[in-house]
């Protein structure tokens, strides 16, 4: 399951390496839900860590991430895995169906040929 959030880039953590073969990266985004500040802390795992270096912190970014959880000890721990990255409202508008593009101009309409042909009437 895929989802979706925009937000200000808060603070950016540096990669650590959890084992000789796992890295991982946080870093927090700022959201304001009816006035009150959400601070969501985002994981990148292994070659997406990079990710996050295009953006410098106050930047408005939308984060494409999924729901990680898992049990350890009768513990559970959930994780918010980011696999995309971008700036916010980068995103492509849909076609707007009244602008002028979308209707035909005067020299493409169809000429017919007015001669007498085989119409039946």
């Amino acid at each position: 399951m895929s989802f979706e959030v925009e937000g200000k880039l808060h603070k950016k953590f540096e990669t650590e390496n959890k084992t000789a073969t796992f890295q991982a990266r946080e870093f927090v985004i700022e959201i304001n839900t009816n006035n009150y500040m959400q601070y969501i802390k985002f994981q990148l795992t292994q070659d997406r860590c990079e990710m996050v270096d295009a953006y410098k912190e106050g930047d408005q970014i939308k984060v494409h991430f999924d729901l990680r959880g898992r049990e350890w000890n009768e513990k559970y721990f959930t994780n918010l895995n980011a696999w995309k990255m971008e700036k916010a409202g980068t995103a492509v508008p849909a076609a707007d169906p009244f602008t002028s593009e979308a209707f035909p101009d005067s020299k493409d309409e169809p000429v017919f040929d007015e001669t007498p042909g085989d119409l039946p009437f």
